[in-house]
């Protein structure tokens, strides 16, 4: 059975569009719905020039009501009956009323070697603690930030005069590597994790 597919992005949303890419043939998922908080964000605009389904559901009304912004979204989310969402690149915390609601159904790319590195800076973090390897993890999403079962992780080496941004810039080639693979897997029914390295 085919599993409906919605995808999650705040900007461009370049891992988005290798999920959508990668969802073809026999493919187990279909994109149903791409959904942004920003209505200018690059991924809305690329998913509705694929022909994909799109809603924008603007953080900013709701100030600090996280339960009524995630109302909002279950709201959006319902006419397009998804099997599994996607975050990628979803800059907005989601509280466990919303994380519980999708156990084992929502998944999360992250740019760092889980558990190490939850939340911003990742590949200064990577850096600054001297580590000779960094990558990216995608995991089940959990109320915990950056936490849930990891189902993959794609690993590269961390090379003499890397920045932050050269770092940034070949995990995000691993990213794209790494979430299409997992989700290939996950909705097929299959958890077990995929390792890459690059």
């Amino acid at each position: 059975m085919t599993k409906r597919v919605a995808i999650f992005v705040s900007g461009g949303g370049s891992n988005m569009r290798a999920l959508v890419e990668d969802m073809t043939g026999d493919h187990a998922g279909r994109p149903c719905l791409v959904l942004s908080n920003n209505a200018d964000a690059g991924g809305i605009a690329w998913a509705q020039g694929q022909g994909i389904a799109t809603e924008v559901v603007d953080h900013r009304p709701f100030g600090k009501d996280r339960p009524a912004f995630e109302a909002a979204l279950s709201a959006a989310l319902e006419a397009h009956a998804p099997d599994i969402i996607c975050l990628a690149g979803f800059m907005r915390k989601l509280t466990e009323g919303f994380t519980d609601a999708w156990a084992g159904r929502m998944i999360n790319i992250h740019p760092s070697l889980l558990p190490k590195y939850r939340g911003l800076h990742t590949h200064a973090r990577a850096l600054e603690a001297g580590d000779t390897e960094h990558g990216c993890t995608v995991h089940e999403v959990t109320a915990a930030l950056d936490d849930g079962p990891i189902l993959g992780q794609a690993r590269i080496p961390v090379l003499p005069g890397d920045t932050a941004e050269s770092l940034a810039e070949r995990v995000l080639v691993q990213e794209h590597r790494l979430y299409p693979a997992v989700l290939r897997r996950f909705a097929a029914g299959e958890r077990e994790p995929v390792l890459l390295t690059g």
